[in-house]
């Protein structure tokens, strides 16, 4: 008999993925499976299975939302260019109800943003009561590029630790759930990625020449990233640093993420804001 496909897990990614835990950044294994012993084959076919339960809990959520219920769920994706950010919204977040899931990609801020707190455009985009929120980037931007580039002065950017952190807090009190991911890619799967874009006319439109200007600035966003792990992986809206190199890992390992996160609401359906069987009679009377 074959292994059972959750017994490929010898530990839960919430407990092999931790960012407290990973050691530095810089010195990730982008190519590792931490914490899965199956082949790619095992991780799709997981994955797949995986879709059903996430699909249910997400309508559980949903419902709930409807209900009253103000809890929501908000994954944050980060990476460095080609990570694989837009491929876990498509094969994770496609795994569920659009309806329920909400997802918003920030790019360099609007003029209308700039006149405002950097915080500003990410409550915007909060998910409301019941949803799904899925950041494809997100407030971390503000003490990435924003740091690496210096693009406002050090005593700026570093005030901004305090402040997600607080925003964090306050999120969670209120009842959204967060789970914060940066993807780790290697500077070499990053290159191939970027040729295989090159070499293919309906990727061009994903290229930017200024990703290939980034690999430049990489070891200062490895410095960048390990400070915002240091400063802003709490228990309360904890980071999980996913080998990306695997885009099969990555996608795996983000929807257990997310699943074992639902898991935890103890979810259930709402009860009937009408009495059932008067319901039941009056249907079974339609003509």
């Amino acid at each position: 008999m074959g292994t059972s496909p959750e017994k490929l897990w010898t530990h839960p990614p919430a407990e092999r993925l931790r960012a407290r835990d990973a050691g530095p950044v810089a010195r990730v294994d982008a190519s590792a499976t931490p914490g899965f012993t199956g082949r790619k084959s095992d991780g799709k076919a997981l994955l797949s299975r995986y879709g059903d339960e996430l699909s249910r809990l997400q309508e559980m959520l949903y419902a709930r939302g409807r209900s009253g219920d103000r809890r929501s769920v908000l994954l944050v994706l980060q990476g460095m260019d080609t990570a694989g950010k837009g491929g876990i919204v498509r094969h994770v977040g496609g795994l569920m109800d659009p309806q329920g899931v909400a997802v918003t990609g920030f790019g360099r801020p609007t003029e209308e943003e700039l006149d405002h707190d950097f915080l500003w455009r990410i409550r915007r985009a909060l998910p409301a009561a019941g949803r799904i929120g899925m950041f494809d980037r997100s407030h971390y931007e503000d003490v990435l590029p924003v740091r690496v580039h210096e693009l406002v002065p050090e005593s700026v950017w570093r005030a901004r630790y305090a402040q997600i952190t607080d925003f964090e807090s306050e999120l969670v009190a209120e009842g959204t759930t967060i789970v914060k991911v940066m993807l780790a890619v290697s500077r070499s799967e990053q290159r191939d990625r970027l040729a295989a874009r090159l070499e293919r006319p309906d990727k061009h439109w994903k290229f930017d020449p200024s990703d290939v200007d980034e690999r430049a600035y990489w070891d200062s966003y490895m410095e960048a990233y390990q400070e915002v792990f240091d400063r802003t992986d709490t228990d309360a809206a904890p980071w999980f640093v996913v080998p990306a190199d695997r885009k099969w890992f990555a996608r795996l390992a983000v929807a257990r993420l997310l699943l074992d996160t639902l898991e935890a609401l103890d979810l259930t359906w709402p009860k009937a804001s009408f009495d059932v069987d008067e319901q039941r009679r009056r249907v079974a009377e339609m003509p």
